[in-house]
């Protein structure tokens, strides 16, 4: 049917926006640019056992349970994602671990016929059980945020009791248990990590596993991101190149945020960039973003966001007027970041609330 309903901008005290509907079929979700959306990223909760420095400030307060998407509408807008094309599927947060029903999510999810289901977790809390009955339910990757190995900075960042022995003894858990690929995340911050940037190549190459290192982007919850912060993809490259010697790989997919590199010497592992600030790859960008709260963030960097939850909630929706939405917010998406523009706003949210 065609698409009918008002989207509005979800912004406290913003004037709705309407945009143009989408009428007919949809087919497949394509932007204004003619990328087409094949992975979706949803946050299943805004809570999380951490208080990382970049991301939350230490009193911040979660959202209301009835303000959070549920289960069954998760798994409703996720179908009509994959009928609309939607290939992969990422589940984010705040910490997904705390979601309570967890695996039984991942089953449903898994059942509606993606390709590719995976996490992003902090590794601080899934014992080995818990990570073998996620792969059971059709948990296939497995991601760990992780950005320090030294104890003590690892709690000041973290504002947390968790230790890195703790995370890498769950990234080898989730290796037994069959989830592959396991990755390592770490953002690299100038003054505070960048080194370690041997060590968390060292560490790829005793797991056997990716490390993939991010370029800190601004969207701290303190507003204090400064371009000289930011450790460059050409910079940490030459820096692991001095200790391993590496080769690039051909992306796995043309989507793929990082650049990849194998260890010339043939040790298992990789290293990956991803160079959200000096490399921008938002020309092959595939991803669409639904918070904890439903809103659709059509981009990371996005100042707009679009209320799902509101047309969920209506009683007479529809899976075509769910669709519709997902096509008209698609259509909004930014050709990419302004990052490097003088008039550049961070997104509202933290990065807790809009989800990896």
């Amino acid at each position: 049917m065609p698409y009918s309903l008002p989207i509005f901008e979800a912004k406290a005290n913003a004037t709705p926006i309407a945009l143009e509907p989408v009428t007919g079929p949809i087919g497949e979700l394509r932007d204004s640019h003619e990328r087409v959306i094949r992975d979706l990223r949803i946050s299943i909760t805004d809570r999380c056992n951490f208080r990382c420095v970049y991301c939350m400030d230490p009193d911040v307060r979660f959202m209301r349970k009835v303000d959070l998407l549920t289960d069954s509408e998760i798994v409703r807008v996720a179908r009509v994602a994959v009928s609309l094309g939607v290939r992969r599927l990422r589940l984010t947060g705040g910490e997904p671990t705390l979601h309570p029903t967890l695996r039984e999510l991942i089953r449903d999810l898994w059942n509606i016929g993606i390709d590719d289901l995976s996490m992003t977790s902090n590794a601080s809390l899934s014992s080995e059980s818990e990570l073998a009955a996620y792969r059971a339910a059709g948990l296939q990757r497995f991601t760990v945020s992780m950005d320090s190995l030294r104890p003590d900075r690892f709690t000041q960042l973290t504002r947390s009791s968790t230790t890195p022995e703790r995370v890498v003894q769950t990234v080898r858990a989730a290796q037994r248990v069959g989830l592959d690929p396991v990755r390592i995340n770490a953002v690299i911050v100038r003054g505070f990590n960048d080194d370690e940037i041997v060590d968390l190549a060292r560490l790829a190459r005793e797991l056997g596993t990716d490390v993939r290192m991010i370029e800190y982007m601004p969207l701290d919850s303190g507003r204090q991101w400064d371009m000289k912060k930011v450790v460059t993809a050409d910079e940490i490259i030459a820096r692991i190149k001095e200790s391993f010697p590496i080769e690039p790989l051909v992306r796995d997919h043309t989507s793929s945020p990082a650049s990849v590199y194998r260890f010339a010497d043939g040790s298992p592992g990789r290293i990956g960039v991803i160079a959200s600030v000096t490399r921008p790859f938002c020309g092959a960008c595939s991803r669409l973003r639904i918070t904890a709260d439903g809103k659709i963030m059509p981009c990371l960097f996005s100042t707009s966001e679009y209320d799902l939850r509101a047309v969920l909630r209506q009683p007479d929706c529809s899976d075509e007027d769910i669709a519709g939405f997902l096509a008209a917010a698609t259509l909004r998406k930014q050709a990419g970041h302004t990052i490097h523009s003088e008039d550049y706003r961070q997104p509202d949210r933290g990065m807790f609330a809009i989800g990896g």
